[in-house]
């Protein structure tokens, strides 16, 4: 029953950098308050703050499922389920980013259309994930772990591409309107995945 513990470890590992991606929601805080940018990134960090909960909690229970004695069966529902929440949680986040509208900041519009757009498309990555982990077969151990290594490899490629576009819309003035709001404050403190 060993053959897929070290497969789920990695999966563990590789979503755990996934999760980085929601946290980066918080700089360094700056006193120079701008009233416009304040209210846009309240109104972000609020939305954001329940979607970071959610795909925490999704990372949680991949890593709850990485244990010895979970069937092929246990972890295909959990890591879809996880999947699922995550892709939702992301066009959550994308959708909210959208309406709050552009930054009060140079190159507003299109920082925003570049973070919706790659939110966008990490919540459909995350779907496609899904979709294989539904699609593998629980009853023969060794294809379930060699599918399990593709899905691994899918999450690391997804956290290593990551949040460009969102590191691009929280630079400068943005940046530090968010780290101003209580609520990426607490985002990007609620404890991170640990690997171990």
């Amino acid at each position: 029953m060993e053959g897929t513990n070290p497969v789920n470890k990695k999966l563990a590992a590789a979503l755990s950098g996934g999760a980085v991606l929601v946290l980066a929601l918080s700089g360094c805080s700056g006193d120079d308050s701008n009233e416009k940018l304040d209210a846009w990134a309240k109104q972000v960090c609020d939305a954001v703050q329940p979607q970071a909960r959610k795909i925490a909690a999704a990372n949680s229970a991949i890593q709850k499922e990485t244990s010895d004695s979970s069937t092929p069966e246990e972890v295909q529902k959990t890591d879809a389920q996880a999947f699922q929440d995550m892709s939702d949680a992301y066009k959550a986040i994308g959708a909210a980013v959208n309406k709050a509208g552009a930054p009060d900041v140079e190159n507003g519009e299109k920082k925003l259309q570049d973070a919706v757009k790659e939110l966008n498309g990490i919540s459909s990555s995350y779907a496609s994930l899904k979709k294989q982990v539904d699609d593998l077969d629980t009853k023969d151990q060794a294809k379930f772990a060699d599918g399990l290594k593709d899905i691994a490899t899918e999450l690391d490629k997804l956290s290593q591409s990551g949040s460009d576009a969102l590191t691009t819309l929280e630079e400068g003035e943005v940046g530090q309107a968010m780290a101003r709001q209580e609520s990426c404050k607490s985002a990007s403190s609620s404890p991170s995945a640990t690997q171990g």
